[in-house]
């Protein structure tokens, strides 16, 4: 085992090291980064879930009160036997109407924010998905300097590396 490593320092290999250590800083970071995308686009996956619930409430809502209103004109427009209670009725109705319309203007901002979170989420998970790649990249190209030894490789992967590093960074930034 020293003899191989006295030939390796005589071969001038030992410097390799060095890069077999910044290859493997880049496949730690390639995970770290592929983490971040997977998580963002779960979220992503989940928020787009939130605003469809909210939608489809935002619907329910909106059919009850639109079948409501025709009631409503039906039995404005039909005589009745108990004037009193017609009226009673009405008043009753136009009580959920009320209601229903404030329900349905916050329903539909909620749903609106959940829609807006899902873009941002989409937005990061672009960013933390071209960073991976770049990041993959890097590993690769670095990689080819142990076969080759021409360090052009690694410094080519080490700037790819960098490149994709900030990038998958900036989705931090995206608000």
């Amino acid at each position: 085992m020293q003899e191989f490593a006295k030939q390796m320092r005589e071969a001038g290999e030992e410097s390799l090291n060095t890069i077999s250590l910044a290859i493997a800083i880049l496949a730690v970071l390639v995970a770290i980064v592929t983490v971040l995308g997977h998580r963002t686009h779960t979220e992503a996956v989940l928020m787009q879930g939130r605003a469809s619930d909210e939608w489809n409430e935002y619907q329910a809502k909106k059919i009850r009160m639109e079948s409501l209103l025709v009631v409503m004109d039906q039995m404005a427009l039909q005589p009745t036997v108990d004037a009193k209670a017609s009226a009673a009725k009405l008043t009753e109705y136009k009580a959920h109407i009320a209601k229903w319309t404030v329900d349905l203007k916050e329903e539909q901002d909620t749903a609106n924010e959940y829609q807006n979170e899902v873009k941002l989420a989409e937005a990061k998970a672009v960013r933390f998905d071209l960073g991976e790649a770049l990041l993959e990249i890097s590993v690769v190209l670095s990689s080819i300097t142990l076969l080759t030894r021409r360090r052009t490789f690694f410094f080519g992967g080490l700037a790819l590396g960098v490149v994709g590093l900030v990038i998958a960074v900036s989705a931090l930034m995206v608000r």
